[in-house]
């Protein structure tokens, strides 16, 4: 335990959600949920406004909505939340070469491995963390909470006091005071299992570890574990912070939006997830030996199979045949709603087997790696060509750079805004295959110096007919309300656009791309269509 706060733990506030309000000026001050949207999909992260609702982290997609049915549902870009994140490390390395990530957003940093030898005082200690979180904020636009104390334990604490956009400090000599009425789950090795048989036997509280003693600790929870947990509850944590934390596994993983249950689709998706758990590899500069294959089946009983190879591999056939031979002694037939491969006993370098390893041949009728089963469809997602998921950046070739802000029927809305945009953007809906709309590359949170903000784009002309743009100059999709008939053009999954009525037999036929353009009703705000609803 260290007389001097020196220990600095860093946690980025709502850090996904942050980043898409930062990046979508139209979200500002409004709830936004980040995560996987389909049925089957789990919030990663909540706005601090979303969480007014109840959202948080791990809960179903499907009752998040419920909670707070107007939020802006998006899917993660994670490309942009590791350049954020990035970001952060390097200024956190400015302050000591002993920096520890836990995650893109958070991090432990010992101040005292510093240049200085690090603050000698409380009042240095906290004239750090508020430097530090002025610099990240003027760096990536971003908040972040800064906890400071002699142990990682309670700088964590303090950090998760300090929340949001805040720094609590805790002075040496009052960790016990600070412990004493916080739940028993504060504590490092406190899971469910042990909570509850401490609670069995009226231990609720960290004061309450205390007052039991090291005798009956050891007693409940044996004697390594209760050893462990009677010294943090005393403030006790001697735990480094450690700079290179060696990885131990890399894996990938999916959960489809119904239960598989074809061999061949089936196949398909472990030979997929291989080749993406193999490009994570080799992004990371390892090689693994053991491959592991991760089946959860309908009844959320979940199998793993493992394999060791001969020597570490990176070598996307390798890990593909193995895979495939784990997932042969696996029964599907019932169905499959997860499937992982992934690749442990990591190495820093590869060993080619010499006696063909993958040199195995598809059997008959197997599909090419990559290519899906016939009737299948390939892999979905944020980087693939469609759909037109919401929170994806998009560039049109006249308007610029937007979001999508939902889809559906063949209909894609979106919002053209940027960063520094002074105000919300404009809306717009295009057909789903206009050829002037394509995906585009994420703007910076923050402009250069010296570059004046942009201003949001004005509601310009209606376009002409013919143009690939519909003519929905304020961009409502949104479904009808209850008791509310579904009016003429509305794209929501239930309503239709009204068929153009024919045309007398006198009159000449009309060519499609001068037709007048289904309109699209009047609201205040867009929103997206089914399976992304998104109402700033």
């Amino acid at each position: 335990m260290r007389s001097r706060p020196t220990i600095l733990h860093l946690d980025m506030d709502a850090f996904y959600a942050s980043v898409e309000q930062a990046s979508k000026p139209s979200l500002r001050g409004k709830p936004v949920v980040v995560g996987g949207l389909g049925p089957r999909g789990v919030v990663a992260t909540a706005s601090y406004e979303a969480r007014r609702s109840g959202v948080h982290s791990a809960m179903p997609m499907a009752q998040a909505r419920r909670l707070c049915p107007h939020a802006a549902f998006l899917v993660p870009r994670f490309g942009v939340y590791r350049a954020i994140s990035e970001t952060v490390m390097a200024l956190l390395g400015e302050l000591s070469p002993l920096v520890e990530p836990l995650s893109l957003d958070e991090a432990f940093v010992d101040l005292a491995a510093g240049p200085d030898g690090g603050p000698v005082s409380a009042e240095e200690a906290r004239d750090t963390g508020g430097r530090l979180r002025a610099r990240i904020r003027a760096a990536t636009g971003l908040t972040g909470s800064v906890g400071l104390a002699g142990s990682k334990m309670l700088a964590k604490i303090a950090s998760e006091r300090a929340k949001p956009d805040g720094l609590v400090l805790v002075p040496p000599g009052t960790e016990r005071e600070l412990l004493a009425p916080l739940p028993v789950r504060t504590l490092p090795g406190v899971g469910p299992a042990t909570a509850e048989a401490l609670r069995r036997a009226g231990i609720a509280t960290v004061g309450d570890v205390v007052r039991a003693g090291e005798a009956e600790l050891l007693r409940l929870l044996g004697k390594a574990h209760g050893a462990g947990v009677h010294t943090m509850a005393l403030g006790v944590d001697t735990r480094p912070v450690v700079a290179d934390r060696d990885t131990k596994s890399i894996s990938v993983e999916d959960t489809f939006d119904v239960d598989v249950t074809d061999r061949a689709r089936i196949r398909f998706e472990v030979d997929r997830l291989a080749v993406r758990c193999v490009e994570r590899l080799r992004a990371a500069g390892r090689s693994g030996r053991t491959v592991v294959l991760k089946v959860r089946r309908y009844d959320f009983s979940t199998l793993t199979r493992s394999e060791t190879l001969r020597g570490p591999t990176d070598d996307p056939a390798v890990v593909r045949e193995s895979a495939a031979r784990l997932l042969e002694g696996v029964d599907t037939t019932a169905g499959v709603r997860l499937l992982g491969v992934g690749v442990s006993s990591l190495a820093a370098f590869t060993q080619e087997d010499l006696f063909a390893q993958a040199g195995g041949t598809p059997g008959p009728g197997a599909p090419e790696p990559g290519e899906p089963p016939a009737g299948e469809a390939g892999p979905r997602g944020p980087d693939a060509p469609g759909p037109w998921l919401p929170g994806v950046d998009v560039t049109h070739a006249t308007l610029g750079p937007g979001w999508v802000q939902g889809s559906g029927l063949g209909r894609v809305t979106v919002r053209f805004e940027r960063p520094d945009s002074q105000r919300p953007g404009r809306v717009r809906t295009f057909r789903a295959d206009d050829p002037e709309l394509a995906r585009g590359d994420p703007l910076p949170l923050v402009p250069a110096s010296g570059s004046p903000p942009a201003a949001a784009p004005g509601p310009g002309p209606r376009p002409p007919p013919g143009s690939g743009e519909l003519a929905c100059p304020r961009g409502d999709l949104r479904p009808p309300g209850r008791g509310q008939r579904p009016r003429p053009g509305t794209v929501n999954g239930r309503g239709r656009p009204r068929p153009a009525a024919s045309a007398p037999a006198s009159a000449p036929a009309q060519d499609s791309s001068s037709a007048r353009p289904a309109r699209c009703p009047k609201s205040r705000s867009g929103s997206g269509g089914p399976g992304g609803t998104s109402r700033p």
